[in-house]
Order: C-alpha cells, then structure tokens, then sequence
C-alpha cells in the first residue's frame, strides 16, 4: 500500500503451547522500540484487556506525537472495549467487508475511530504464498497507512490533526455521523504517489 516505505517490525509475541501471545512487558517493549526508532505511525493488530503498563507506553506515544492505531479486537458487538484500542489516544479500528458490512464479531463501541477493509484480506502465507485472513487486526494496517500518507501531506500536523483529516475523507457508514460500530467511517487511503 505504501510503496517504498520503511517499515520496522518490533514483535512482541512469545510462543505459548500451540498459540502465540503478547503479554504487556514484550509489547511495552516494542512500542519503546519503535518510538526509540521515531517512527510516524505504529500498527499493534491486537487487543486484549486494559493494563497499566501498555496505558504508559500509549502516553509516551502520545507525548512524543506519534500516532498509535489498534484493532478493536474479535470478541463481538456485546464485548466490552478491548486495549489499546480503547485508549482515548489510540486510533480504534473496526472491520468491513467488500459491501461495507461490519465484521460480525468486530468489537462495538464509542472508542471506534474508523472503519476498514477487514474480511476476506490476502495475507502472506508461510507456507501456501497468500492466504485469505479476516479481523479487525487486518483492518488496522489500512488506517496506518491513511495516516502515513496524510504524515507526508501534513508533516507538522499533530495526531489530532491527522486523525481529523481521515475523518474528513471518510465516507459515512451506518448512522449518519460518527457511531458505535463504523466510528467515523470507512477510512479512505488516497493514492501515496
């Protein structure tokens, strides 16, 4: 989506039995990582519950400008609001499919910032090449990328600013204005060129 980016990987996921997991010292780290690496936008596809020590990672963030975007996590419309997502600062993210319908089991709530491509994404497989995968952490890597470009349009502008021009360029969805399940709508990329 962006070519020629730089990208920084800091991965925080440990293997646990047969599951990879996060827990809140390994992706305290890796945001510590990237801000360390001043990066314009960190990604986390992931979401879990609230914790202080993420809480301070996201505050330093913030402090030091650089916008965070999450996922609003997979456990249904009734869940309550999972982290990062759900910090005031961080840039919330929700899924849709081809139709703009929301992902069925897409996190709800007023921490919604933006909608985005979430279902049926080709993904890099290990093993088969590309695979179809789908979720809300899918969708996240589409509103970082639209916040990316509109950095190089906007170098001076705050996280605030940038999310207020997203929002600008998004198209309504749902109710109209900002809502509970599309936030401010499905996030529009524009060319990076």
């Amino acid at each position: 989506m962006l070519p020629g980016a730089k990208l920084r990987v800091a991965d925080p996921f440990v293997l646990a039995g047969r599951d990879e997991r996060a827990d809140a010292y390994g992706l305290y780290l890796a945001i510590a990582s990237l801000m360390a690496a001043e990066v314009e936008v960190i990604n986390l596809s992931l979401a879990g519950p609230a914790n202080l020590l993420i809480e301070r990672a996201v505050a330093d963030a913030e402090l030091a400008g650089i916008p965070i975007v999450a996922a609003v996590g997979n456990d249904g419309p009734r869940s309550g609001p999972r982290y990062p997502a759900a910090y005031a600062s961080v840039v919330a993210v929700t899924a849709v499919d081809r139709a703009s319908r929301v992902y069925r089991r897409a996190g709800q709530g007023a921490h919604v910032d933006f909608a985005a491509p979430g279902v049926g994404i080709a993904t890099a497989a290990s093993v088969r090449g590309v695979r179809a995968q789908t979720g809300t952490s899918f969708a996240a890597p589409f509103v970082t990328a639209a916040l990316a470009v509109a950095k190089r349009r906007l170098p001076d502008a705050t996280p605030a600013e940038l999310q207020a021009a997203l929002t600008g360029a998004s198209i309504d969805l749902g109710e109209p204005g900002r809502d509970p399940v599309f936030g401010d709508g499905l996030v529009q990329v524009g060319s990076p060129c």
